[in-house]
């Protein structure tokens, strides 16, 4: 880790990782690498527009960052 506060961008990623791993990877014995990314990737997609998460209010990653940004809150106006 070079740079300071880098540590903390550290913790998102090993977050999601921890995530992936128990709710993904350990669950299910791939048998290729093409099953594992394709699996992850699904995994993904379903953590990032399905899942809620309680630091977000119960609302999913896509929610809290498109409602964040400025062209969404003009759509809205």
């Amino acid at each position: 880790m070079d740079g300071k506060g880098a540590w903390r961008d550290n913790v998102f990623v090993e977050r999601l990782w921890r995530s992936i791993n128990y709710e993904e990877i350990y669950l299910k014995a791939y048998d290729s690498v093409r099953a594992a990314r394709r699996g992850i990737a699904q995994y993904l997609a379903f953590y990032n527009c399905e899942r809620p998460h309680q630091a977000h209010n119960s609302a999913t990653p896509n929610e809290a960052y498109f409602a964040a940004l400025p062209f969404a809150q003009m759509q809205t106006a």
